[in-house]
């Protein structure tokens, strides 16, 4: 009996010392070399970007022995792990999903058994509410399965468009990242880059010079800068790939684990009751003057911690996400120093996504308004700015959590709309002294409406300046619009941050229902 016990003990410790040796085999990825060559580059391999992700000792991979389908052109090459490493862990304790590409294996070109990796740990995610944090170095379609590398991406494309506001989906682009390949981080939440070692385009710089003749490197082509400042597909960007991870844990601080919870609560030392008596050197009562938005935010925000998305893409509207009184919410505010504050084309649709994002997550919106209008222009008007400022009034109406309006200054025409006022979905609406809201300014509302006073006039000008200081009088403060019920208060701008927390505590449990649709429609 003994000499059997001792052949089946002999006999495990084999297996188990096989199984150990294929798992090193997985773990090493493409192999010492490569992954120094990895490292020389600037990056980290796909290990060490999941272990610097998650809580230490918490990640727990799936798939590990995965193997590629075996097709003709594929005999006897390796693919240690399918050339992505997936699986979960803790992120500040709570459950992430992850997933990252080993370009150290052949190049993290996805194939079908890497996709459907991919897809394994996005269906876990949503069956459990956790999030999924792609972090992307892929050379892209794996060219040796053919049609088969094109079918995984459609099932990562399709689940990426299906669990779309069902938990958060956030993509890290830390290396190559082109062709289909780019579609997926696009349909997700929010898009990380690295300076430097990172790119997204749909056809390359080779392709680009033989059919334009144009001559681009890969980083003026689709590097972090370009995608960060010109085309807004990414809305954060680092210096490298420990900068970018630090982003996600800061940013995943801030989100639910799915759209059936809410945002995590964070204490704070920081009192609801502090006042803000340094707004009032910040903002200056003339219209004219710029002042910098941002100072604001920070001054009423919990310990001035304001995660800004899209920091440096349309820059005239700001968007983030930051604590009141420990709850998370979504700021969008008109930024005074660029452009005056005023909404154009990419203004709306950076605002317009990041509300609706809000709205997913069950993140409140607050919003600080100072607008002129819409920004005027043949060129604004002939590229669709009707439609794309359309997509901002979209994302207030459609969005049903606490939505919290603070005019600062001035709120005029189709912009005051735009910002969410009453009409447009808000729950509460609060202005400052400094505050006006108009069909338009003063001059130009003088000149219109006092046009025949003012022609005939034997002094005209004299009568235009007195036309216009009577509309300011009459119609430049807050008290007009709030006598009609359009503002719910004129508040003190040192209380703004304790106005701010006592209305959100107040509308925590809000419910709103709206009439039954398959989806609505939003004017892309």
């Amino acid at each position: 009996m003994a000499r059997g016990v001792d052949d089946t003990l002999a006999w495990m410790n084999e297996l188990t010392a096989e199984m150990e040796e294929r798992r090193k085999a997985v773990h090493k990825g493409g192999g010492e070399a490569r992954q120094h060559k990895q490292r020389e580059a600037g990056k980290m391999t796909a290990r060490e970007r999941i272990h610097a992700l998650l809580d230490a000792g918490s990640f727990v991979e799936l798939s590990v022995f995965a193997e590629h389908l075996g097709a003709q052109l594929m005999a006897g090459v390796a693919a240690p792990g399918e050339g992505v490493v997936t699986g979960y862990g803790t992120v500040s304790g709570r459950t992430v999903f992850v997933f990252s590409q080993d370009f150290t294996v052949l190049g993290g070109s996805l194939g079908k058994m890497h996709a459907q990796k991919i897809a394994q740990v996005m269906d876990l995610a949503v069956k459990t509410g956790a999030p999924i944090v792609g972090l992307n170095d892929s050379a892209g379609a794996r060219i040796q399965e053919g049609v088969d590398a094109l079918s995984g991406y459609g099932e990562v494309f399709y689940r990426n468009a299906v669990y779309s506001g069902v938990v958060p989906q956030i993509s890290a682009i830390l290396g190559p990242c082109a062709g289909g390949a780019v579609y997926s981080p696009a349909l997700t939440d929010f898009v990380l880059m690295s300076r430097g070692t990172s790119y997204m385009f749909i056809t390359g710089p080779e392709v680009i010079r033989s059919v334009t003749k144009e001559s681009v490197s890969f980083e003026e082509l689709g590097g972090a800068d370009v995608h960060s400042r010109k085309s807004g597909v990414a809305h954060f960007e680092a210096d490298d790939d420990m900068g970018v991870i630090a982003t996600i844990r800061e940013l995943l601080s801030y989100l639910p684990q799915s759209a059936k919870e809410k945002p995590p609560f964070k204490g704070t030392d920081d009192p609801e009751t502090r006042e803000t008596p340094e707004l009032l050197s910040i903002v200056h009562p003339d219209q004219r003057r710029p002042y910098p938005m941002l100072e604001v935010i920070r001054a009423v925000v919990d310990d001035r911690k304001f995660l800004e998305v899209q920091p440096d893409f349309a820059k005239n509207i700001l968007c983030g996400f930051a604590r009141l009184g420990g709850q998370a919410v979504g700021i969008v505010a008109n930024n005074p120093r660029h452009m005056a504050g005023t909404l154009n084309i990419d203004a709306s649709d950076k605002a317009a996504r990041f509300i609706r994002t809000c709205d997913c997550y069950n993140l409140p919106v607050v919003t600080f308004v100072d607008v002129t209008g819409f920004l005027p222009g043949v060129a604004q008007e002939h590229a669709g700015i009707i439609r794309h400022g359309a997509k901002m009034l979209y994302a207030y109406a459609e969005a049903t959590v606490p939505k919290i309006t603070l005019i600062v200054r001035k709120s005029y025409g189709g912009a005051y709309l735009a910002m969410n006022s009453r009409d447009m979905g808000a729950d509460i609406v609060l202005a400052w002294p400094t505050a006006a809201v108009a069909v338009m300014g003063a001059e130009g509302a003088a000149n219109i409406i006092y046009r025949r006073e003012i022609q005939s006039s034997p002094h005209p000008e004299a009568t235009r300046a007195a036309k216009i200081a009577e509309y300011k009088a009459r119609f430049d403060n807050p008290y007009w619009a709030a006598g009609r019920g359009y503002i719910d208060d004129v508040i003190d701008p040192k209380d703004t941050r304790r106005h701010l927390i006592r209305h959100l505590r107040m509308l925590a449990h809000k419910e709103e229902k709206r009439p039954f649709k398959k989806h609505g429609n939003i004017p892309l």
